[in-house]
């Protein structure tokens, strides 16, 4: 698990993104994004199938996740996120990538298309962040009481990511795969960050944007994890629904963690809609 690396650097208006490309890069590029409270390591296998099936594959940690800068007062809501995704398309002189986005990725990118006027040539949404309301019951906890959880002790802290980060997969997660996911969110930097993103999910920033699904007019994919106990496999459909033309695929087995629970499957999805 230590063999992922995200190891070029940008500055940002949200504080220094790593980020990466796999593949040749002057093949068609495909840009990953993760979503909370995850980073670039969900999107690893998947990531180097499709650099292997011949795509340049881009990979980043959005700001206050991941390898990415974490700091007090960092601005990292759905707002900044699009902003910076943005940018790093200015930065990777990219006008009109293929787009994978998972959970918060997905308003991420929705926001960037919507809002900022970028291009996509395809967007594929893998159970995201789209359809009020969203957020599970702990999340909501957590938001309305960051500055209390911010003070549990490291131990208990680390426990209680650790059992969230699983709730995420339906089969369970290894390990040692548990293990990473969890390890960005720990020590001082790790813990504060952690409630910070939490505290700045507003649910605002899809609702302003949600009544405008019916104008995206490219090729959407809507895949969605059938047992995926954070947002309902039903929001698939209702999203689908909503932009024209888009498809829903469905993946049996797999939770809120697709690129975990059925990697494979999701492979094959994506690389049947990009071609």
């Amino acid at each position: 698990m230590s063999d992922w690396h995200v190891a070029r650097t940008f500055d940002s208006s949200a504080g220094e993104v790593r980020w990466d490309r796999l593949g040749d890069p002057v093949a068609p590029p495909v840009v990953l994004l993760h979503g909370t409270p995850f980073s670039s390591f969900v999107w690893r296998a998947v990531a180097r199938a499709l650099a292997a099936a011949g795509r340049q594959v881009l990979v980043w940690d959005m700001p206050g996740y991941g390898a990415s800068a974490k700091f007090a007062g960092q601005d990292v809501s759905l707002a900044a996120q699009g902003r910076v995704l943005t940018e790093l398309l200015d930065h990777w002189k990219l006008d009109e990538p293929q787009v994978v986005a998972h959970d918060f990725g997905g308003a991420v990118a929705l926001r960037a298309h919507i809002l900022h006027g970028r291009r996509y040539r395809r967007l594929v949404l893998v159970d995201p962040v789209a359809l009020a309301p969203w957020g599970s019951p702990f999340f909501r906890l957590v938001g309305e009481h960051a500055s209390v959880f911010e003070q549990l002790p490291p131990a208990l802290h680390r426990a209680l990511v650790r059992e969230y980060v699983a709730s995420a997969s339906s089969p369970g997660l290894h390990p040692a795969t548990l293990d990473r996911l969890v390890e960005p969110w720990t020590g001082d930097v790790g813990q504060a960050a952690f409630y910070r993103q939490i505290a700045q999910a507003d649910q605002r920033h899809t609702d302003e944007i949600e009544d405008r699904y019916g104008s995206v007019d490219m090729p959407v994919l809507v895949c969605w994890g059938e047992d995926d106990t954070w947002i309902p496999a039903t929001r698939g459909k209702d999203l689908a629904d909503r932009i024209p033309g888009a498809r829903l695929h469905p993946i049996a087995g797999a939770g809120h963690l697709v690129q975990e629970d059925a990697p494979a499957e999701l492979t094959s999805a994506l690389l049947g809609f990009l071609d």
